[in-house]
């Protein structure tokens, strides 16, 4: 059934939630029945898990130093139909702004880094724009993705490299770990006139040999991107969005020692959004990346991995003031992992080469060439990492970069530690390119981070609280007046230095079949330049942030309520009344259910309150909205 914009929103709660209570009243049916799943049969769910982003060597989340979060497939399932930042947007610690509907222009800030210091790996390969420096992960879609895993803080510096001084995000595409030969067909309809459709196959055999294939097209009409009050950019229409979206993975075990494989995600899109006068303004995009790869396991526990990566972003704006960027960039890496008789050491050594052909300036490339030492051990009641690092570019020049913590636990459930790390952020082309007002003598960010938690770990729970600081030094701005201590006008200097403190709690509990939990979220990210912006708050980053869910899961049934608030914040450095974004709190009710042993659903309701809200001055946010899909698979 189609239910126009125009739709009464207390109908369109009330169709919505009576299917969610259809899953609830099937789930009490088969109670009453005395069909209740034993404890053999009840869904897994894994609060210790392996996670390879903090460490670059598999390691349990319970033994990593630094904070760090899973979006495992269960909760992906959640967020059908719509893009890696909707998901992200929902985890600790990450704030985020929307200029509009789906595919507009945003931007997202985690621990009070913005995006343009936040690491974004796809499979192991950077993706970013290397242009702007940030990551457009509102183009990538959820359902082609397996698993997201989020580093906090800069101890990824020490092990990736640049651009990782507030954390780095990982996402991994489906296809790593098939275990059967299966086909799968969705369908589903949201709000806005949203449409999407796709289809995946996993093939496995005998001979080692794994396949996956997924494609899916999404389309919406959207919504009216600005508000009135947006002066010379407003216009009353809807800005729709359209993609389409393939993955694949390749993977083949040799023997016992050699595996080999390939995998490559791909995002075609189009944007309209709001341009004053001109009508037709939009954006053609394309996003993604590739990789391939052989992997030696020499001996139990130690192993060689050779890998090419390659990752696009490219956008043609249709617009007054558009224009075409294209990034590539071209990624080698050599990485070595060894068993020690105690703990595990990895090294490794790489190459990149970024390169950006744009309309708007000529611009060639630029290589950067790392090497790497890391040692990670976990044994009797200490977990410790060290990380040691060193990369040259042909831009800026070298930078070194390492991190040291431990952790004690003080009994088999509570557990304590601390850490330190230096970080950096490479400055972007239009940072560098006078085209741009840009500087080539400047001189990369830096950060001294430092880190200090506390955590309680049951088989029923998982708890943590972190504490955080980080003093950042020669922030990259533009001066566009001359000053006594900046005499360059109209050209970016290493001018801003900020000190981000903070609190993140997080709280995770199963128990039976239910599920519940949140994170509280405070952060202090103030300018410390000097100037006549310091103590500001640094923009769109709120103070306080906070998430709480209750959730029922069975092996046919997953439901679960979650409220987000996000406190006040300012969108820019000057904090003015005029500038001030009010908080707001959203109720989202989502879940899956499983019809038959081939077929289930999926559906999801945001903004059952229909709150009125915005997330940046003069740009809409939609109301209340449902997604609903069914899918349909062959074992």
């Amino acid at each position: 059934m189609f239910l126009p914009r125009s739709s009464s929103t207390a109908y369109l709660r009330l169709c919505i939630l009576s299917a969610l209570g259809v899953f609830s009243l099937n789930a009490t049916a088969a109670t009453t029945d005395g069909t209740i799943a034993s404890n053999n049969e009840l869904p897994e769910v894994e609060l210790d898990e392996i996670v390879v982003t903090a460490t670059r060597t598999p390691t349990k989340v319970s033994n990593t130093i630094a904070q760090t979060r899973v979006v495992d497939q269960e909760d992906l399932k959640r967020f059908q139909g719509q893009s890696v930042l909707e998901v992200l947007k929902q985890q600790p610690g990450i704030s985020q702004y929307t200029d509009g509907g789906m595919g507009t222009t945003s931007n997202f800030y985690m621990r009070g880094y913005d995006s343009k210091q936040i690491l974004v790996l796809i499979d192991g390969v950077r993706y970013s724009s290397v242009s702007n420096g940030g990551a457009a992960l509102n183009l990538l879609p959820a359902d082609q993705i397996d698993r997201i895993e989020i580093l906090y803080g800069a101890s990824g510096s020490s092990i990736y490299g640049a651009d990782a001084m507030g954390g780095v995000i990982q996402v991994f595409t489906k296809g790593s770990n098939v275990d059967q030969s299966s086909m799968s067909v969705t369908a589903g309809i949201g709000s806005n006139d949203q449409y999407l459709y796709g289809a995946s196959a996993q093939l496995a055999n005998t001979t080692g040999t794994t396949l996956s294939l997924s494609a899916s097209h999404n389309e919406s009409d959207g919504i009216n991107a600005t508000l009135p009050s947006n002066v010379g950019t407003y216009n009353k229409d809807e800005d729709s969005f359209e993609s389409n979206n393939f993955s694949i993975a390749l993977n083949q075990r040799i023997n016992d020692q050699w595996l080999a494989g390939a995998s490559a995600l791909y995002s075609k899109s189009t944007t309209d959004f709001d341009d004053g006068d001109y009508k037709n303004a939009h954006a053609d995009q394309e996003n993604g990346s590739a990789q391939a790869y052989v992997d030696w396991r020499y001996m139990p526990g130690s192993s060689l991995k050779l890998q090419y990566g390659h990752s696009i972003d490219k956008s043609d704006s249709s617009s007054q003031y558009g224009g075409v960027f294209d990034t590539k960039q071209d990624q080698i890496s050599l990485l070595g992992q060894h068993q020690l008789s105690i703990g595990q050491g990895f090294y490794g050594i790489e190459y990149l080469n970024q390169s950006l052909d744009s309309s708007a300036y000529e611009i060639d490339d630029r290589d950067v060439t790392s090497a790497f030492f890391g040692y990670v051990f976990d044994i009797d009641q200490f977990d410790a990492q060290a990380n040691l690092r060193y990369d040259d570019n042909s831009q800026y020049g070298d930078e070194t970069t390492y991190n040291l913590g431990a952790a004690y636990h003080i009994s088999p459930d509570w557990r304590i530690g601390t850490s330190y790390a230096k970080g950096f952020r490479a400055p972007t082309f239009n940072d560098i390119y006078p085209g741009y007002g840009g500087n080539p003598d400047l001189k990369p960010e830096t950060s001294d981070n430092y880190e200090a938690f506390v955590e309680y770990i049951t088989p029923l729970q998982s708890t943590r609280l972190t504490g955080y600081y980080n003093d950042v030094e020669d922030l990259i701005s533009y001066v566009a007046s001359p000053t006594p201590n900046n005499p360059y006008a109209g050209a970016t200097q290493n001018v801003d230095e900020a000190k981000i403190k903070g609190l993140s709690l997080t709280s995770d509990w199963v128990i039976d079949s239910y599920l519940l939990g949140g994170s509280y979220d405070y952060q202090d990210a103030k300018d410390n330049s000097g100037g006549s912006n310091d103590g500001n708050y640094l923009p769109y980053r709120p103070e306080h942030k906070g998430l709480v869910y209750v959730g029922y899961r069975l092996p046919s049934l997953d439901i679960r309520a979650e409220y987000q608030y996000v406190g006040d914040y300012y969108s820019r450095l000057t904090n003015t009344d005029a500038q001030s974004v009010n908080h707001y709190g959203l109720l989202n009710i989502s879940g899956n259910y499983k019809l038959t042993d081939n077929l289930s659903m999926t559906a999801r309701l945001n903004n059952i309150t229909n709150e009125s809200y915005i997330t940046d001055i003069g740009y809409n946010t939609d109301g209340t909205n449902f997604f609903t899909s069914l899918t349909y698979n062959w074992y």
